[in-house]
């Protein structure tokens, strides 16, 4: 099983139910030293899944003090891939820790 970190699109029903074919559960958590972004998505799948066009992003900050909430989701391996799939080509799926000391993977800017 994987731990995946969302803070964005991957939180609503309708976008998980379409990527893993059912709905998630998790728990609250916080990533130390990020910063929300936004990025325009093209993929008229993923637009019509998310509702959106618009998604954030991750980025690196240089303020350590920098926070984003989110939630984790205990995941499959299978339904990783799917989540690869998912996010667009401007994300990079990395490890990094959370404030619960946790470590997880987040979907940030390349």
């Amino acid at each position: 099983m994987q731990a995946l970190f969302s803070y964005g699109t991957l939180q609503l029903k309708q976008v998980q139910i379409d990527t893993f074919g059912r709905e998630l559960s998790g728990f609250a958590d916080t990533l130390i030293g990020y910063e929300l972004g936004e990025v325009e998505i093209t993929d008229e799948e993923v637009i019509a899944s998310s509702g959106k066009t618009v998604h954030p992003i991750l980025k690196k900050s240089n303020d350590p003090q920098s926070k984003v909430s989110g939630t984790v989701f205990i995941i499959s391996d299978d339904e990783l891939e799917q989540a690869d799939k998912y996010e667009a080509e401007c994300y990079q799926r990395i490890k990094a820790p959370l404030a619960s000391g946790k470590s997880c993977w987040i979907y940030s800017e390349k």
